[in-house]
C-alpha cells in the first residue's frame, strides 16, 4: 500500500506531462477512468502522478533509514490486515520512489503545488485524488467533489489535499 495520486484533466497525456516537475511522472490510470471522469465531466486525461512507482514523496515525508520510512504504511497495512505477500510487493514498490528522491519532502509539496498552480491557469477546473492503496488500480468509489481556489493551493501547499477526497482545483 502507498499513496497514489490521481489527476483528472481536460489536458492531453502529453500536455500534463509537459508541465509536471522534474523527477514526477504521469502514466494513464485506465482503472480510475470511467469513475473520475464521471465525478469531472470535462477531463480528457486521467494519470496518476508519481515519483517512482507511487505518490507517497508527494504527502509524506521520507526518512533516510528505510525501516523508519516504512513504519507507517506497515502499520496501516497491519490494521488492514493486508496479506504479508502484498506488503511484501507494496514495500518494494514505495522503495522504488526514494531511487529517485531529488526533492526534500517539503520542496516536492512545493513542487506539486506550484504544478497545481500552472496547470490551473492553463487547463481550467482540475480534478485531484489522494488514495492509500495497495495496488494502484484499486477502484473505491469517492465522493463528491470538493472545491478549492488556486489562492488555497498556493497559501496551503502541504494541505490542500486530503486522503480519499476528491477535489477540483480552480
Amino acid at each position: 500500500m502507498c499513496y497514489f495520486l490521481y489527476i483528472a484533466s481536460p489536458l492531453t497525456l502529453g500536455e500534463v506531462r509537459s508541465m509536471v516537475p522534474e523527477g514526477l511522472t504521469a502514466d494513464l490510470a485506465p482503472g480510475h477512468r470511467a469513475w473520475l471522469q464521471r465525478l469531472h465531466p470535462s477531463a480528457r486525461t486521467v494519470a496518476k502522478l508519481v515519483i517512482g512507482a507511487c505518490s507517497c514523496s508527494l504527502v509524506r515525508p521520507r526518512h533516510p533509514n528505510p525501516i523508519d520510512d516504512e513504519r507507517e504504511l506497515r502499520s496501516r497495512y497491519s490494521r488492514l490486515r493486508v496479506p504479508r505477500s502484498q506488503v511484501i510487493t507494496a514495500l518494494e514498490r514505495h522503495r522504488r520512489g526514494s531511487l529517485v528522491q531529488s526533492r526534500s519532502s517539503g520542496a516536492w509539496s512545493e513542487a506539486l503545488a506550484a504544478f497545481v498552480v500552472e496547470h490551473a491557469r492553463n487547463a481550467g477546473p482540475t480534478l485531484y485524488l489522494l488514495q492509500f492503496a495497495h495496488q494502484e488500480s484499486e477502484n473505491a468509489e469517492a465522493g463528491v467533489p470538493a472545491s478549492c481556489a488556486v489562492a488555497d493551493v498556493r497559501r496551503q501547499h502541504d494541505r490542500w489535499l486530503a486522503e480519499g477526497k476528491p477535489i477540483v482545483v480552480q
